[in-house]
């Protein structure tokens, strides 16, 4: 049957009934491969690879370029995590650069006094912004994994900065969206409404003070952002609006490396993001119910209601049980073990779904969808999953004047208060809890799927559906043999244990499917657009071929591969 005639499931996570035959292995890909949300950025790790740098520089310089030309998405006063994969002696290691909570900061910091959560204080405020990890990280992988200097890798970006990069529909709907929040900052205000004029499309955006910034953390490595000049604007913007930061706070950030955590399905080994990351353990624990199960050979509905009853199963362990693992006894080999998986696959029934009140546990929270990914492959075989943030559009919308940083507001992942309600109406639990230090829980998800057909490496933002979407793309890559562009093209759907609702795109579900599902108990509901941008980089052994690919989802995105 042509795969065209297949079921929509089938299309969606890509299952077919036979799979590959294990191919030799190739020594070295031969060809090196960049998937980022924007031109410049995929030209930024392009030229640093022509330099004669590895994998690890053209990380560094394609986060260092989307700190410059994303500023909605991460920067360098946000975070993120490092994936990485060093060819010649088969080291993996996540570099954990999340943002921390100041010394000065608690539990209650967000509630008032009988305890409710008051509002905009952890998202429009200067208490808001954690400490950040980006630029520690940039140095971090330059100096123990890179090639090249430092100030060659970060170049592009200090270009991009100091010469300006033409204003882009995503990026001046950000603007459109956020403008309240950063004209009340008058150096946001500057450098993105210059004149006092929301920017036209194919204006040039130059940020001199950030191409500053880029130039000390070049020069001088982490004492040129977190001692100095730098540290001190960021404190005394902080310190000005009733901030809690203090020099101490940047002067002691480091970025922590961590181990990955790697699970199996079917043949395949995936790798993945530790806690502070709930998504590493989150995907494991699904994958490993849906070892039980031979999906290829169900009906489609079925297929797609136990993806999602596995799925329910993984959010109601991330809200419970995860966070910062170096102040919280997070039992991460106890939930990817594939015995615990085993129990909760019992719960499982064929015909009904299990609302999601009746398993025990707390609520599940929403997180910021205004996130960045990017997958690098270098010829030879060095690879990197990155994703990074600021949180929500533009972070807090405050930028430090004279640095050109605008400062995240990831203080808002945390559990403002065990019981009491974030944002969004939701809560968490002691885990996630303020501390002085700690590192808030993420959703953040870079990926590393080998396999006898070859390696992918994925990821993508979309805040809570993080960890969906690119379990539907390790699906489509395990069970499907799926090519990186097919994996990208996906249509998704997601569920996150509560609210107890089976979320999905246009299209994602034909009316048949829809009503078998209803017919489970399941509560639909239709997206109003399509989500997520997930980034692609596969390496096929059978033929030794490369391929990137971008998520026509995005609107910048661009692959390279030569």
């Amino acid at each position: 049957m042509p795969i065209f005639r297949l079921p929509v499931l089938c299309l969606i996570l890509g299952f077919t009934i036979a799979g590959a035959a294990a191919s030799p292995v190739p020594e070295r890909p031969g060809q090196a491969a960049i998937a980022s949300p924007h031109p410049l950025a995929t030209r930024a790790g392009e030229e640093v690879l022509r330099a004669g740098g590895n994998a690890f520089d053209a990380a560094v310089a394609v986060s260092a370029a989307l700190a410059v030309v994303e500023p909605y998405g991460s920067g360098l006063g946000g975070g993120g995590f490092f994936l990485l994969h060093r060819a010649e002696d088969g080291h993996q290691v996540m570099v954990d650069a999340r943002e921390t909570a100041p010394a000065a900061a608690h539990r209650d910091m967000f509630v008032d006094e009988q305890g409710a959560r008051i509002p905009g204080l952890s998202l429009d405020t200067v208490l808001a912004a954690g400490i950040p990890g980006l630029p520690a990280a940039l140095v971090h992988v330059s100096r123990e994994y890179g090639r090249l200097p430092l100030g060659t890798v970060l170049a592009p970006a200090i270009r991009y900065a100091e010469e300006g990069f033409e204003v882009y529909p995503r990026l001046r709907t950000g603007l459109e969206r956020k403008r309240a929040e950063l004209e009340a900052s008058p150096a946001s205000a500057e450098v993105f409404f210059p004149g006092g004029e929301l920017p036209a499309l194919g204006a040039l955006l130059r940020q001199p003070d950030l191409a500053r910034t880029l130039r000390r953390l070049a020069e001088q490595g982490h004492e040129g952002f977190y001692q100095g000049a730098v540290a001190e604007a960021l404190v005394a913007a902080v310190q000005a609006d009733g901030g809690l930061w203090t020099l101490e706070d940047l002067a002691g950030y480091r970025v922590v490396e961590r181990e990955p955590i790697v699970s199996r399905y079917r043949d395949a080994r995936i790798v993945s993001a530790p806690p502070p990351s709930s998504g590493g353990v989150a995907l494991a624990t699904i994958l490993n119910i849906l070892e039980g199960y031979d999906l290829a050979a169900k009906p489609a509905d079925l297929a797609t209601h136990l993806v999602v009853e596995a799925m329910r199963r993984g959010y109601r362990d991330r809200a419970l049980y995860l966070g910062d693992p170096d102040f919280v006894d997070v039992p991460v080999a106890r939930l990817v073990h594939p015995m615990y998986a085993a129990g909760l696959r019992a719960s499982i029934r064929t015909d009904r779904a299990l609302p999601s009140d009746l398993l025990p546990g707390i609520q599940a929270r929403e997180e910021a969808p205004q996130t960045t990914h990017f997958s690098i492959i270098d010829a030879d075989g060095n690879r990197a999953g990155v994703t990074q943030t600021l949180n929500f559009w533009f972070g807090s919308g405050i930028m430090a004047a004279g640095t050109g940083v605008l400062l995240n507001n990831e203080m808002d992942d945390f559990s403002a208060r065990p019981g009491v309600p974030d944002g969004f109406g939701l809560v968490t639990g002691l885990g996630n809890a303020i501390e002085p230090g700690k590192r808030m829980l993420s959703s953040m998800t870079p990926t590393f799927v080998e396999s006898p057909q070859g390696v992918a490496i994925l990821g993508t933002p979309g805040g809570s559906r993080i960890i969906s979407m690119v379990l539907l793309g390790v699906l489509a890559r395990v069970d499907g043999q799926a090519s990186a562009r097919e994996m990208v093209e996906r249509r998704r759907f997601h569920h996150q244990y509560l609210p107890d609702v089976l979320v999905h795109e246009p299209g994602a579900l034909d009316e048949a499917m829809a009503e078998a599902l209803r017919r489970r108990g399941h509560l639909l509901e239709e997206t109003t657009r399509d989500y997520g941008n997930l980034k692609v980089v596969t390496w096929d052994h059978a033929d030794n071929r490369v391929e990137a690919a971008t998520d026509p989802r995005g609107e910048m995105g661009e692959a390279l591969v030569y």
